[in-house]
């Protein structure tokens, strides 16, 4: 009996540990992403709470718009 219910939780199948091999990466891959993400946003909220504009730091030189023809 015990070696069936082994069995049947997974026991030692090579492609079921490469999937939870490949779900484990993935979910560092998630976790270090969600960090990257949040100090980007308190990085953003910090720069929004002190009045910056997040347009500040890019010099851009538009010219002035053209009527469309008509």
């Amino acid at each position: 009996m015990a070696k069936a219910l082994l069995g049947y939780v997974g026991g030692s199948d090579p492609r079921l540990l490469a999937e939870m091999r490949r779900l484990q990466q993935r979910v560092q891959d998630l976790e270090s992403e969600l960090v990257r993400i949040q100090s980007e946003n308190d990085a953003l909220n910090a720069a929004a709470a002190r009045g910056e504009s997040l347009l500040d730091g890019i010099d851009i030189d538009v010219p002035k718009a053209e009527p469309a023809l008509t």
